[in-house]
């Protein structure tokens, strides 16, 4: 059978850099830390005191006081994004078949801070089981896109996937695939987490993932350079409405970019740590490429998982440089974590994003934070460096991994009619 066209219609973001599409959007080409001291909880006792939060978001801008109550931040960030992505697609909610519409979302963690709070009441007790009765549905991680369509009425696929840092990538590629095969019109797609709280800070700092650079918070997240010492950890959420192109064209909708493919592999070598050469993410970029139909020389932009750590960034760029060969030197690499922190299951999303605005506006928005060459990482690599680059991008990779060695890779490319 013959596969089907999928494009994007629509976008959404609720960031630390930006609360929207187009904050984030400025925020990102003037190379803006959202990495700043944690005001949620008191760091005094943690190793790593400063996180990626989201600024000036008010529950109350966006759900009523019983409403807010039933949802953790998770799903909150999820809704909110996820309307403006179906605001901007210009879709008419009352008019599209719903049955042909649906919601895949991504989350590595879920509701955190409920499953802490909860259990933590729960240990300061007598014994009594008094939980609240939204515990489990304000904490499980198939509640987003469980909201979002009943918000809207979307009766179409409806699930979460889950694989760490991978999972929106891994739902926009199986939104890509929902899609392609005939199964569904439109797909809501993205990721969503709020991990910044004191077991997600607790937890990363006990693995010695995060950065310590107390410091100095908004240099931390600093991607490809010589003193990176671990990642910002981030929240928020990026959404995408992807939709089969004949259905796009035929409502006159607004078209961002065409989502050629997707790749999955695994490194099957250690539960956090990548394989050193690279291996599994030479792996899931050849099968997006193969996936895409494209030669590697097709590709423009890659904006790489590149969480500034040790071993994670020489990984990947070395497995940049194996399957790109001598082409790898024209191709604008970037890392926006080093503005985000790292979003975890919503990772994908806000970069897949960002890879789709650098092809629409011809600007790759910088690697900020470096400042030191890494002696590992060859110096004819374009990493974008401090400044935004403008390129006529036609083509680009969004790169994603998650613990367990998971790997997702998905590929866009500006419209050809």
């Amino acid at each position: 059978m013959e596969l089907k066209r999928v494009v994007v219609t629509g976008l959404g973001a609720l960031t630390p850099i930006g609360n929207n599409i187009e904050e984030y959007w400025e925020a990102l080409v003037n190379g803006k830390s959202g990495s700043a001291p944690i005001t949620y909880f008191d760091t005094e006792k943690f190793k790593t005191k400063f996180a990626c939060e989201i600024k000036n978001f008010k529950v109350e801008d966006y759900f009523d006081r019983k409403e807010a109550r039933k949802l953790d931040k998770f799903a909150q960030y999820a809704l909110v994004a996820s309307d403006e992505a179906i605001k901007d697609s210009g879709l008419d909610l009352d008019t599209i078949d719903k049955l042909r519409v649906g919601v895949i979302w991504g989350a590595g963690i879920g509701g955190l801070e409920t499953f802490q709070d909860e259990v933590l009441a729960f240990g300061k007790g007598d014994g009594t089981p008094r939980f609240n009765p939204f515990f489990i549905p304000k904490m499980i991680a198939d509640i987003a896109p469980g909201n979002i369509s009943i918000k809207h009425g979307f009766m179409g696929p409806n699930y979460t996937t889950v694989s760490a840092c991978a999972s929106a990538a891994n739902a926009l590629i199986d939104a890509l695939n929902t899609i392609r095969l005939g199964n569904s019109d439109i797909i809501v797609t993205g990721g969503s987490e709020a991990a910044v709280a004191p077991a997600g800070m607790g937890g990363f700092n006990a693995m010695h993932a995060l950065s310590t650079r107390n410091e100095s918070p908004e240099t931390a997240s600093r991607p490809f350079d010589a003193t990176r010492d671990g990642f910002v950890l981030g929240e928020g959420a990026g959404a995408l409405v992807l939709e089969e192109y004949e259905h796009a064209k035929a409502r006159g909708a607004k078209i961002y970019a065409e989502v050629l493919g997707g790749g999955l592999s695994s490194d099957a070598h250690h539960m956090t740590a990548p394989h050193p050469e690279g291996i599994g993410v030479v792996a899931v970029m050849e099968n997006c490429l193969r996936n895409a139909r494209l030669k590697p020389e097709d590709v423009d932009h890659i904006n790489t998982h590149g969480t500034s750590t040790p071993l994670g960034d020489v990984a990947e760029l070395k497995a940049i440089k194996k399957v790109f060969g001598e082409h790898a030197k024209d191709i604008n690499i970037n890392s926006t974590k080093s503005m985000t922190g790292h979003l975890l299951g919503a990772a994908g999303a806000v970069e897949a994003i960002a890879s789709i605005l650098a092809m629409k506006h011809g600007v790759v928005p910088p690697t900020i934070n470096h400042e030191v060459q890494d002696e590992n990482i060859d110096p004819e690599l374009n990493l974008t460096l401090n400044k935004a680059q403008k390129r006529d991008v036609r083509v680009a990779m969004s790169n994603t991994f998650g613990f367990g060695g998971h790997n997702a890779c998905v590929l866009f490319k500006k419209l050809d009619e």
